[in-house]
């Protein structure tokens, strides 16, 4: 490590999100508006004109792997462009951002200099650390409610099948924890591919990377009527054994070497497709977040503030694809976030880190336009949505733009989440809309700027007090 390191600042960022939140879209639009230096007017160290130049730099942790910022920024700028893959795993990029401080002092002895250290990781990881709280019997008690719910129950029948015919007090066997585990498995998938967010942990039997097959991964959950410990050798304690071993290698590692290292964090969120496919979706948003809250709560009886203490100071909770939305109901779109936000903080009894909410889109995909429909004006955005996409009896072909009239949200967010709560479906008619054609010219030695909205504010949230 150079020298200059050790006297440069720097901010760990982490990046996460739930199911379909845009993650990696996120990452590569972040870093590509920072370096470009253009299109952040609400990030204040920009707009006051302090940022001299942003630019890649190798990252500090050698056995991270990077994330592949220049693949993602490809798949955008190719013709035509197309959304990257997910990350599936951890990753890490720095930026090194070069300014001038608002401090005069600062400023007399030159040029200040703070690397941002981007931590990208599954949601899915971060959803796994209430589990240290929890012991096998409470894990299992959880899991079965939620399996047990209407919106899970038709998934959850192979499974719920075959925990009636096994005795948790039978004697341990190979065979039967790796039925279990993969009836387990296809459920939680099934549970996802249905459009849920990201209450489904275990996280790793969704991302099993090389883990899987392992024992770590071979336990499912058992109904367990006496409050006694497992007899020796007997199916439970087997599972007991491997869901402890599974806190201990995979989920206790990650929250020290990862997570505990943390500075900042933001967590991305598709509330608008929550709100879409009704009330089921929106419940499990709402447990997601209740869940993700409780891993920032570094009061003085959990066991965070033995080990994390208050390192992480700010949290920012993202809705997404607000540009699947007009300008008018971006700030509903807020409103109905800071709701959920709200109400998860009380139940999670967070205190300590600063959170906050807001609607963004990392890359806008539609510009505003009008209609006009019966005599009425209507704002509609006009984009090209992805091949196979639908609105009542239209089939877009994935090649020529359309203008759409998504619908409006409510100007009253609790009346929107108490409206989408009992839903079965939603009055919006949304669309996935493939990427912007976007430009790669040069200007004054930096690449164009990508559209987005309130990426700027967002990053104002997350580190603009780190340049001060």
């Amino acid at each position: 490590m150079r020298l200059g390191d050790f006297l440069t600042p720097a901010v760990r960022l982490g990046v996460t999100g739930l199911s379909r939140a845009g993650k990696t879209v996120f990452i590569t639009a972040l870093v590509r508006n920072l370096v470009s230096g253009g299109r952040l007017p609400f990030f204040s160290p920009e707009a006051e004109q302090r940022i001299v130049r942003a630019y890649l730099e190798p990252q500090p942790d050698d056995s991270v792997p990077r994330f592949d910022y220049e693949a993602h920024l490809g798949d955008l700028l190719a013709s035509p462009p197309s959304w990257p893959e997910s990350t599936r795993r951890i990753s890490e990029l720095r930026v090194t951002i070069e300014y001038r401080s608002a401090s005069m002092l600062k400023r007399a002895i030159g040029l200040s200099k703070l690397h941002l250290d981007i931590v990208d990781y599954p949601g899915e990881w971060l959803i796994d650390l209430p589990l240290l709280e929890q012991d096998y019997r409470a894990f299992s008690s959880e899991a079965l409610a939620l399996a047990a719910m209407p919106s899970r129950a038709e998934f959850a029948k192979p499974l719920l099948a075959f925990l009636a015919g096994t005795d948790p007090a039978a004697q341990e066997d190979e065979q039967i924890a790796l039925t279990g585990a993969a009836l387990f498995t296809d459920y939680l998938l099934a549970v996802r591919e249905s459009g849920a967010q990201s209450t489904l942990a275990p996280g790793r039997f969704l991302l099993p990377g090389d883990l899987e097959g392992s024992p770590l991964l071979t336990f499912f959950p058992m109904p367990l009527t006496s409050e006694e410990r497992p007899p020796r050798g007997s199916l439970a304690a087997m599972m007991m054994r491997r869901f402890e071993s599974y806190k201990s290698l995979v989920v206790r590692p990650f929250f020290n070497d990862h997570f505990a290292r943390l500075d900042r964090q933001i967590v991305l969120v598709d509330v608008l497709g929550a709100i879409n496919r009704g009330g089921a979706a929106v419940a499990d948003l709402e447990r997601a977040m209740t869940a993700i809250l409780k891993a920032f709560r570094p009061g003085a009886n959990s066991w965070l503030a033995l080990v994390l203490g208050r390192r992480i100071d700010r949290v920012l909770f993202a809705a997404t694809k607000a540009d699947h939305l007009p300008a008018s109901s971006h700030e509903r779109l807020d409103a109905i976030l800071r709701q959920v936000v709200d109400e998860a903080i009380a139940r999670a009894e967070t205190e300590g880190a600063g959170v906050s909410a807001l609607a963004l889109s990392a890359l806008r995909a539609t510009r505003e336009t009008t209609a006009t429909q019966d005599g009425e004006t209507l704002p509609c955005l006009r984009g090209t949505p992805v091949k196979g996409e639908r609105i009542g009896k239209v089939t877009f072909d994935g090649v020529m733009e359309a203008a759409i009239f998504p619908g409006d949200l409510p100007a009253d967010p609790a009346a929107a989440l108490s409206a989408a709560r009992s839903a079965e479906t939603s009055s919006l008619e949304l669309v996935r809309f493939a990427p912007p054609r976007l430009s790669n010219t040069i200007s004054d030695g930096r690449p164009a700027a990508f559209p987005h909205i309130r990426l700027d504010r967002a990053l104002d949230f997350l580190v603009s007090d780190y340049l001060a």
